[in-house]
Order: structure tokens, then sequence, then C-alpha cells
């Protein structure tokens, strides 16, 4: 089996491009649409690497990084911030919270595939 990805995302273009060219590369990608419940997820099935959208319905990427990266068990789980908004204060946020890698949309596939393969595959 793969590699997992939880693709935490709410706009179903994202999360079909990203599911498809992930598991046409090998991955496993599961998804989740809501912020709310987002660590739920996480817990119930612990990925390798989360791509995680800032803006979500229930609660932010940002709040749900500061959750895991306060958590023992996911303090050190690559995660890729997704955003719409590619301000630098949103890029500075992330990175301080403690976000591997930042990527603004919109993206190309081969950079998101790129990514995830320097990631998980060193």
């Amino acid at each position: 089996m793969g590699k997992r990805v939880l693709l935490i995302e709410d706009e179903p273009n994202i999360i079909e491009a990203i599911s498809f060219i992930l598991s046409r590369d090998g991955f496993t990608v599961h998804t989740h649409e809501d912020g709310e419940t987002a660590m739920d997820k996480v817990r119930s099935s612990p990925p390798d690497m989360i791509i995680l959208d800032v803006m979500l319905p229930g609660r932010s990427g940002f709040d749900i990084l500061r959750d895991l990266r306060a958590n023992p068990d996911t303090e050190k789980l690559p995660v890729m911030m997704l955003t719409a908004r590619g301000q630098s204060k949103d890029r500075d946020l992330a990175s301080r919270l403690g976000a591997d890698h930042f990527m603004a949309k919109p993206f190309s596939n081969s950079e998101v595939r790129e990514l995830v393969r320097s990631v998980l595959e060193p």
C-alpha cells in the first residue's frame, strides 16, 4: 500500500484534482471536508502527510495546524498548507505555526506531485 495522504479541503474540484494526481502516483489519498472534525479524522486514520486548506467550514486550517503541532502524536507530521490567498502574512503565519510547506491556489498538478514525492519518497 502506498503512503497515505490526508487532504483536508472543501472545494470539490481541488479534492478531485489532487486525489487523482496523487492516486495515479501510487499514494493512498483520504479526504475530509470539515474543519470542525478534521482532528478526529487525523486521529482515527493517521496519515503520512496532510495537505490542509486554510479556509474550511467550522475551523480554519491555521487552528488545525496549531492542534497538530501541540499534540505529541502529530507534532512532526508533514503538513502542506493550501490557500487561495497567497499573501505573505498567511505564509508567515503558516510558517510560525509549523507548516512544512505552503502552496497558493491555483497551483500546477506537477507542483503538488513533486512536493508530495519530495516529502514522502526522500
